[in-house]
């Protein structure tokens, strides 16, 4: 079973979502039951997935911080939407950790995961940050 990198990002949205609730999960046994939900087998983890997840992980204060001066002056990160939340978190890690993902990419995938995890209100609020930062990093 081969994925997209853009199925890759939906699970991967979808796992730090649910260890946004509980953060002692178990990593591997959720990426399983995420990619593999019928069958008993354990099948092989996309290394993008991990490198997402974990790295969004390892990286979550510094991204927050990095995040935190895009927002108007009234919205704190505690006030954003969960959904919201993780797909910047994703679509920043992406911007400055991965090298092979170029800007506009990152914010598309980003844009879509927002169409498709929440509203539109979410998506046209996603698709302003993130026009921010492409902004920011011409200059």
């Amino acid at each position: 079973m081969s994925l997209t990198r853009h199925e890759i990002r939906e699970k991967a949205f979808q796992a730090l979502f649910a260890l946004n609730a509980n953060p002692d999960a178990d990593e591997n046994q959720l990426f399983q039951q995420l990619l593999n939900p019928e069958e008993a087998d354990d099948i092989e983890i996309p290394a993008y997935l991990s490198t997402l997840v974990t790295g969004v992980r390892e990286h979550q204060a510094e991204l927050d911080a990095q995040i935190q001066p895009y927002l108007s002056q009234k919205w704190s990160l505690d006030r954003l939407a969960k959904t919201d939340l993780i797909i910047l978190r994703m679509a920043f890690f992406e911007l400055q950790f991965v090298d092979d993902v170029p800007t506009k990419v990152a914010v598309n995938e980003a844009i879509e995961l927002a169409k498709a995890f929440s509203d539109d209100r979410s998506r046209k609020f996603v698709s302003g940050v993130l026009g921010k930062v492409v902004k920011n990093q011409a200059n």
